[in-house]
């Protein structure tokens, strides 16, 4: 099949139809866009560095929205306790929450995807020693397990790099979402093991592994990228959660969750917009990629059609 006969199928399909037929759909999707494009382009798009020391203006300091009294125009958003441009904070700390959200959300997939086909297709054994991990994992809230986590890996490595601190936070992220993937695909690979298709390929001969990746995986990718989508959210303001109590993003690379953990300081000293704006753009994002999950779990179950 050619990418074009690809794109003219999706375009006539139901799912497109659900997506131009639903304005929550369109409304998420355009703030999604619009907060993910500003994030990914921050070194071309932000007004200014909000990160490099030698640009940074200790007079700016504290300067409000531009809209107000005292504001400057060169800020829109006004500045923090250090002269930094608030707009361009927002854009440079939404990628690192963007980045460590779809990383760990990835890694959970990959690792839940896997454990979820292999219990769900051999069972015996292997399913009740899976499955009794996942029930474990989820006696416990997720975010302590993450608190748990993260504080072991800094307490292990206290001088660690900047890229050794997000290894960890995705890790930590990671161990406590990978459970619901491997539940999910567990149970959609036990009905699929029992149809005939299945049934037909190892009469036949076929190796277990072909029939699991080639056969039973495509056929519960469904649930799984509803879930996926929903988990981004989730895994955003998690990462948000450990970094608004210190043991998330590193100081020098701040995330949305340390922005608002630093304007926390300011709130009650009248510089309300320091914590206000990035925890909008932290609920823009979030609401935003829930609303397209909804849509898609709605778009891709057959019997609200």
């Amino acid at each position: 099949m050619t990418t074009t006969t690809a794109l003219k199928r999706f375009f006539e399909g139901d799912v497109w139809y659900s997506f131009r037929t639903s304005p929550v759909a369109i409304l998420a999707a355009i703030i999604a866009f619009v907060c993910i494009f500003a994030a990914v382009f921050a070194d071309w798009m932000a007004p200014h560095n909000p990160f490099d020391l030698a640009t940074l203006e200790l007079g700016d300091a504290r300067l409000p929205p531009a809209w107000m009294e005292e504001g400057n125009p060169k800020y829109l958003l006004g500045t923090d306790g250090q002269g930094r441009d608030i707009l361009s904070a927002l854009m440079y700390g939404a990628r690192i929450s963007l980045f460590v959200g779809f990383a760990s959300v990835l890694l959970s997939m990959l690792i839940g995807v896997s454990l979820g086909l292999l219990a769900g297709f051999f069972g015996g054994r292997l399913d009740a020693v899976l499955m009794r991990i996942c029930d474990v994992m989820l006696s416990f809230p997720a975010i302590l397990i993450a608190l748990l986590i993260d504080g072991v890996g800094r307490a292990m490595f206290p001088d660690a790099h900047e890229a050794l601190a997000f290894t960890v936070l995705i890790l930590a992220i990671t161990l406590t979402k990978w459970v619901d993937y491997a539940r999910t695909v567990r149970g959609s690979t036990m009905v699929e093991r029992n149809k005939d298709y299945v049934q037909a390929a190892r009469v036949i001969g076929v190796n277990p592994l072909r029939i699991m990746t080639r056969h039973v995986l495509p056929n519960v990718t469904g649930p799984v990228l509803v879930l996926s989508t929903i988990q981004v959210a989730q895994a955003i303001i998690i990462e948000a959660t450990l970094s608004f109590l210190g043991v998330g993003a590193p100081p020098t690379s701040p995330s949305l969750g340390t922005l608002i953990r630093v304007g926390n300081d300011f709130l009650f000293s009248g510089e309300w917009w320091i914590t206000v704006f990035p925890g909008i753009m932290l609920v823009l994002i979030a609401l935003s990629v829930n609303l397209l999950g909804d849509w898609l779990r709605d778009a891709l179950n057959p019997r609200l059609r």
